[in-house]
C-alpha cells in the first residue's frame, strides 16, 4: 500500500512539473514586470501589469523574452497621439509571428498619455505584435478593445522627442508603408526613412 502511494505521489509530481513547464513554454508573465527600452533617444521604462490585460501582458513578455523587439523602429509616430512600434528589424522574424494572433482582453484602464497598449485591425482578436505608447490622452480609445497593458515609468521625454516629420504612414501621409516593413523590415526604413528612432535591445529587468 505504502509503495502504491509512493508511486502515486511520484506521478503526481512529475503531472504539476509537467504543467509548470508547459505554463512556462506558453509565456506566462510575472504578476508586474517592467521591461527596459534601450532607444535611439534614450531610456523607456515599463511597468506592465498582467491583471489589467492577461493576454497581452503574456505576448508582450514573449516577445521582449525572444527578441523580438531589438532594432525595431517607431514607424508610425504622431505627435499628442502615439508612437507606434512592433514590426521586426528582421522581415523573417516578422513573418514568424504577424498572423499568430491573440484574443482580445477585457479594457480595465484607459488610454492616457504614457500608457502602453497593443494596435489592433477593426476586426475582433487581432493583436499580434503592434503596440503604441500613447503620448495624448485617448479616452476614445477604450471602447474599441484598446487594452492598456503597462504604463511608462520613466523615458517620456524620449518618447516626446521621437522623429515625427514623417507623419501617419502611406497612403493617408507620407510615412513608411507597414506592409513593405513586414515585407523588407529594416532595409526598407533605413534607405527611405532613415531618421526614424529605434530600439536597441528590450529587456525584462
Amino acid at each position: 500500500m505504502r509503495r502504491l502511494n509512493t508511486l502515486f505521489q511520484v506521478t503526481l509530481c512529475l503531472i504539476l512539473a509537467g504543467c509548470s513547464a508547459s505554463s512556462q513554454q506558453q509565456g506566462h508573465a510575472p504578476d508586474v514586470y517592467k521591461v527596459n527600452l534601450d532607444t535611439s533617444k534614450g531610456a523607456i521604462v515599463i511597468e506592465v501589469h498582467r491583471d489589467w490585460a492577461p493576454i497581452g501582458a503574456d505576448r508582450f513578455y514573449e516577445l521582449v523574452k525572444s527578441g523580438y523587439f531589438d532594432g525595431a523602429r517607431f514607424f508610425r509616430v504622431l505627435p499628442g497621439f502615439m508612437a507606434q512600434f512592433g514590426i521586426a528589424a528582421d522581415p523573417q522574424v516578422t513573418a514568424k509571428w504577424k498572423d499568430s494572433q491573440i484574443q482580445d482582453d477585457p479594457v480595465t484602464q484607459s488610454n492616457v498619455r504614457g500608457m502602453v497598449t497593443f494596435a489592433k485591425t477593426g476586426a475582433p482578436n487581432s493583436r499580434t505584435t503592434q503596440m503604441f505608447i500613447n503620448t495624448g490622452d485617448n479616452a476614445r480609445l477604450d471602447g474599441q478593445a484598446f487594452a492598456p497593458i503597462g504604463k511608462v515609468l520613466s523615458g517620456m521625454e524620449a518618447v516626446d522627442n521621437f522623429y515625427n516629420a514623417y507623419g501617419e504612414g502611406a497612403p493617408q501621409g507620407n510615412g513608411p508603408v507597414q506592409g513593405l516593413i513586414q515585407e523588407q523590415g529594416n532595409a526598407y526604413l533605413e534607405k527611405g526613412f532613415p531618421q526614424l528612432d529605434y530600439i536597441k535591445k528590450a529587456t525584462v529587468q
